[in-house]
């Protein structure tokens, strides 16, 4: 499972399964494997049943919950301890998120994992069958030790007492769980249980690796892919034609699964195309029209229309007049309507459906003007590989979402299309072509409609052997997994107890067909053929077996890995090219300087005749010194081979210079130069004699290089070598330098300046030390430089950042400017810097915003005044550092602004049809009549001793009204609607026998076989009398509304108790319905308007996400 950043979660009631890191802020699944099929027909052999339970978990006092997340008592399933996790508020978002959790997984040992089956449920306390029950299956370990559902269900279904759901203000959870044994799913090899190999997963690929399996599985389109033409000088990832070559060719011959990267770099995409998931159907489209283009002119030329276009004619025929339209056009694939059809029959019968223009919707058929007709479609023919997309996502009108149709939907194994005397064939079809298909491929997405997981099942020479092509992975499959099991629909359980009466436990299965491949009977010879070496061009035969080649030889060098060592020579030439540069602690980065694989077996002086041969440096001038790590993790040149240690063998010498085995040996080569030159051997050295390393920094340039090496004496002072260091530098020999040890730089530098008169004896200086040194710089201003000494360079160089690019949080994609700061400047300076930049006088009214790596978005959440201690805190995200931070300008300074309470509260006027926001910043402490005071002060009243009151909207209902004296600081914005209104003069004056009514608007709409109440647009309170007809309660909401009579009469009016509608007549005594007096908990109680929603969508509306919608599918290239 690749974790990226998700896909934005919307408004589906069906989605994908995730671990429970927080969706904004930390690694999204790109894709989520949301399966709920048992283990594959490869794995399976006769098990016992596993170990179950069923948990119930009755939260009380839900709507109090003041916490993010809420855990369940633990329990014990399978000898592992489980818990339900639960965001009651959502995991960023406006869904109920709920997982399984594994309890105890902070104490578990290493490498643990458990794999478990499971459904999670909401229980409706009113109608049990209401009860939303999801289920999956995972395979738990350290990294997800929680598994399940981050939209499990709308908040505004939970939190709405009409619903069943919340019951004196308890909520009711189950999980069913069953522990399996963990499969072993990495030894699996798929080229030897089923002789085909699958294709890797790049993060999000999934849907086009599975829609790549059936395009290969069809060899006809195989051929016609290998004899597009290509050359030897082409790049794959620039050729679409030779990237398909090439990943069919390796899907054709290679033992292991195959990398799509190539295909996916040649269509264009980067990286963050590979990690965003698509739709199957359109990528399907815009591949087989690209290589449609790419094969005009070529021996291919017409290959896809050949496979997959047919023809249908579009008609309009006047019923009583002599006319009639029509109209042909090719298709590729057909779109069939799964809602409300049981079969792809159903389907392909709505499909020619005949649909009658009459009355209002009359054709104008030319110099017959405006006639009745018939308008339909008939198909011409189909194609020999006929391609079927169900329509399993659709727009639903009412929601305003996309949603996922999961109803059971039935395909067979053979279509006859030319059924009931070719019902769906046009009149000028070619009847003497037999149209009766076998099934060749079942596409399948499991999951919902902002995310999931493809897969396919495929027989790839219509044997009764199916196989399934899950990513990397192929397993044997039987018709009914293929077939059967992927209708979709519910599936029921065995109950546990079977002597009870308890009610079977159903579930909606996620996991069902969505798209079918058919090929006709009568071509299925020339469609499944054979496909052999000949078909393939030699270039590419060439090319892909030189590939090949170097991939076993990688393998054979990963395989003999153990029988050789790595020697890493660094040399003063490597020095002075990376200190300054790449590098400024420590000497060398060992992974830039030559490497030697030697077999270990060889004599250490065989190394060195490879190292004169490599260098030019005779084996006689050679001198190696050892590299050792010191405890305070720095890495010096530690000690000279000894005579004895040069005469073992590699392998020797490495396991005893390196106790940890590692497979590489480090060293370094010491070679010393005559005046000519030439290399000479190396002087002898003594326990007195060490070998130091000098590093130059110039103030000036804030520059710092490497300049060679001495050998000196312990006993010796330290001025004795400021001659040399001077002749190093190229300073004056009477220069006067200052001298500093390089000791060590993590976590933090150690850089100390050295007293010129001390010995090195007692300035504890030993083999491998670095001294840096410079010019005195009491010699100069220290004004003059930034970083005057070399301690303060290599403490800036250490803690820089090199660029930190500032955006604006209005243009979140755009780089306002950049600034180099140090990684340890505290919050104040950073805010410093920033209003200096943009010219700001007050830097506390600069609020900043840290980078989210994964979205490319900012945080939800701002940086608190003073938050954070270093901007290295600012720019960390999980493990990575980035280099962005958003700022905004705040009217007020920032720790005043943290000090208040922001609320946006909507004011609807009482004499105009408008609503306008207010943002209301107080103090915390403040109550909600402060909140009305200072909307007074803003708002424009119908008089001037009005009363406000402050309401709690949520899904178009009034849930509460606040008392003045409530504090603020705990009203919350985010998901519910604050509005304030003026309070009716009637409201005020009630009689002992009137009541305060809710009234709401509300459709009803069908979902899954069960009718709903779906409220809309802007609730109300009603004052009704004892005995008040229906009659005259419309009268008075009428004149309320200002509803036209023509569309007042349109309306029904309900009482609706727990979201079941009681429709009313005129004469009904409206009163007597409604028993509370009580306003503040009412809202289950309601009167109902039904009428149609015909108001514009808000562009205001809540809470709506950044990422509504999916990039489309492009291929650039």
């Amino acid at each position: 499972m690749t974790m990226m950043t998700p896909p934005p979660l919307d408004q589906e009631e069906e989605e994908m399964l995730v671990p429970h890191s927080d969706i904004v802020e930390g690694p999204q699944p790109m894709e989520v494997v949301a399966q709920v099929e048992q283990a594959s027909s490869v794995e399976n052999g006769p098990v016992e049943d596993p170990p179950s339970m069923k948990f119930t978990w009755t939260i009380e006092n839900f709507t109090r919950l003041n916490i993010k997340r809420h855990y369940s008592d633990v329990f014990v399933v399978g000898g592992f301890k489980w818990r339900i996790l639960m965001f009651p508020k959502g995991n960023n978002v406006d869904y109920l998120s709920m997982y399984l959790d594994v309890a105890d997984s902070s104490t578990l040992p290493y490498g643990w994992n458990r794999f478990a089956q499971f459904s999670l449920a909401v229980v409706n306390q009113v109608h049990s069958g209401y009860s939303i029950r999801k289920d999956t299956q995972h395979q738990f370990n350290a990294r997800e030790s929680d598994w399940g559902f981050t939209s499990f269900m709308p908040l505004c279904d939970l939190y709405d007492p009409s619903r069943g759901y919340l019951v004196n203000d308890n909520v009711v959870v189950e999980a069913e769980v069953a522990v399996r044994k963990v499969l072993d799913y990495w030894s699996y090899d798929s080229k030897k249980e089923t002789g085909y190999v699958g294709l890797k997963n790049q993060g999000a690929t999934c849907y086009m690796n599975s829609l790549l399996q059936t395009l290969y599985h069809i060899p006809f389109f195989r051929k016609a892919v290998y004899h597009m033409p290509t050359t030897e000088n082409d790049v794959p990832t620039g050729s679409i034609p030779l990237a398909l070559q090439s990943l069919f060719y390796k899907l054709q011959y290679n033992d292991t699964s195959v990398a799509t990267k190539e295909l996916t770099k040649s269509f264009g995409w980067d990286t963050y195309d590979s990690f965003m998931q698509h739709d199957v159907q359109e990528l399907n489209r815009v591949l087989c029209e690209k290589l449609e283009d790419k094969m005009k002119g070529t021996v291919v030329e017409g290959t896809i229309q050949q496979l997959f276009e047919g023809h249908h004619m579009n008609y309009i025929e006047c019923i009583n007049v002599d006319y009639k339209s029509t109209r042909k056009e090719s298709y590729y694939d057909l779109q069939l309507d799964v809602k409300g059809c049981r079969d792809v029959y159903a389907s392909f019968d709505k499909y020619v459906e005949v649909e009658r223009l009459e009355g209002d919707n009359k054709y104008h058929a030319e110099e017959h003007s405006l006639q009745d007709a018939k308008k339909g479609v008939l198909f011409i023919d189909f194609p020999p590989v006929l391609q079927l997309q169900l329509k399993r996502f659709e727009y639903d009108f009412m929601r305003d979402a996309m949603v996922k149709i999961n109803d059971r939907y039935e395909f067979p194994l053979q279509l006859d299309l030319d059924r009931e005397n070719g019902k769906y064939l046009s009149p000028e079809a070619d009847r003497s072509v037999r149209n009766l298909y076998t099934l060749h491929s079942v596409l399948v997405h499991s999951g919902g409609v902002h995310g999931g997981h493809y897969y396919a099942f495929i027989r790839p020479t219509l044997s009764d052997q199916w196989y399934k092509f899950d990513d990397e992975r192929v397993t044997k499959e039987d018709m009914k997994r293929a077939l059967e099991e992927q209708y979709g629909g519910e599936e029921e359980l065995p109950q546990t107890n079977p002597g009870f009466n308890n009610t079977p436990f159903k579930f909606t299965k996620y996991s069902n067909a969505y798209m079918l491949v058919y090929i006709r009977e009568s071509d299925k010879d020339k469609i499944i053929c054979d496909v052999d070496e000949k078909d393939i061009a030699e270039h590419l035969r060439i090319r892909l077996k030189k590939e090949q080649e170097e991939k076993e030889d990688k393998k054979r060098y990963k395989a003999e890995a153990h029988l050789y060592t790595i020697i890493k020579v660094a040399r003063d030439e490597d020095l002075a090219e990376q200190i300054g540069r790449d590098i400024y602690f420590d000497l060398v980065d060992h992974v830039k300087v030559r490497s030697f694989r030697i077999q270990k077996q060889k004599l250490f002086i065989a190394f060195k005749e490879e190292v004169a041969k490599e260098f030019g440096i005779p084996v006689q001038f050679q001198r190696f010194w050892i590299w050792a790590k010191r405890q305070n993790h720095t890495y010096r040149p530690n000690r000279p081979l000894l005579a004895q240690e040069e005469s073992q063998t590699v392998g020797q010498l490495r396991e005893v210079s390196n106790k940890m085995y590692n497979a590489e040996l480090k060293l370094f080569l010491e070679v010393e130069f005559g005046l000519d030159l030439r290399p000479i051997p190396p002087p002898d050295k003594s326990k007195e004699d060490i070998l130091l390393f000098f590093k130059l920094y110039d103030s000036e340039k804030e520059e710092l290089r490497y300049v060679g090496r001495l050998y000196v004496k312990s006993s010796s002072k330290l001025m004795e070598i400021l001659g040399k260091l001077n002749k190093m530098a190229g300073f004056n020999p009477d220069e006067e330098i200052e001298l500093y040890e390089e000791i060590k730089f993590d976590p933090c530098v150690m850089c100390e300046h050295l007293d010129k008169m001390a010995s090195f004896r007692l300035s504890q200086i030993e083999d491998g030390d670095i001294i840096c040194f410079q010019k005195s710089p009491a010699l100069k201003s220290e004004g003059e430089c930034r970083y005057p000494d070399v301690p303060s360079f290599l403490e800036y160089v250490h803690n820089r950042q090199v660029i930190v690019r500032f955006r604006s949080l209005d243009r979140p994609k755009e780089d306002d400017f950049c600034l180099e700061l140090s990684k340890l400047h505290s919050y104040d300076e950073v805010v410093g810097r920033v209003a200096r930049k943009i010219g700001l006088d007050d830097p506390s009214k600069i609020r900043l915003t840290p980078h989210n790596c994964y979205s490319q978005q900012p945080k939800p959440q701002a940086i608190k005044y003073q938050g954070v201690d270093h901007l290295s805190d600012m720019l960390v995200h999980y493990n990575q550092i980035s280099d962005i931070l958003y700022y905004e300008v705040l009217d007020i300074p920032l720790p005043e602004l943290q000090g208040l309470k922001n609320l946006k509260v909507a004011f609807h006027h009482a004499m105009k049809d408008e609503v306008v926001i207010h943002n209301i910043r107080l103090p915390k402490q403040s109550t909600v009549g402060d909140v009305i005071n200072e909307l007074k002060a803003k708002v424009e009243l119908s008089h001037p001793d009005a009363e406000l009151r402050l309401l709690e909207v949520f899904y178009h209902k009034i849930y509460k009204i606040f008392p003045p004296n409530e504090k603020i600081e705990n009203i919350n914005d985010q998901y519910w609607t604050l509005r304030a209104e003026e309070i009716p003069d009637e409201e005020k004056n009630l009689g002992p026998q009137d009541r305060l009514i809710h009234v709401y608007h509300f459709t009803k709409e069908s979902a899954q076989n069960q009718t709903q109440v779906q409220n809309f647009g802007e609730p109300f309170f009603l004052v009704i009398h004892e005995a008040e007809s229906l009659a005259d309660v419309k009268v008075r909401i009428q004149r309320k509304l200002q509803v036209p009579d023509e569309e007042f009469a349109k309306w029904k009016f309900a009482f609706l108790s727990l979201g079941r509608p009681e429709y009313l007549q005129d004469s009904d005594i409206v009163f007597n319905r409604f028993q509370r007096r009580d306003v503040y908990g009412a809202w289950e109680q309601y009167l109902g308007l039904e009428h149609s929603d015909n108001a514009p969508k808000r562009a205001y509306s809540l809470n709506q996400n950044r990422h509504n919608y999916e990039k489309p599918v492009k291929i650039y290239n």
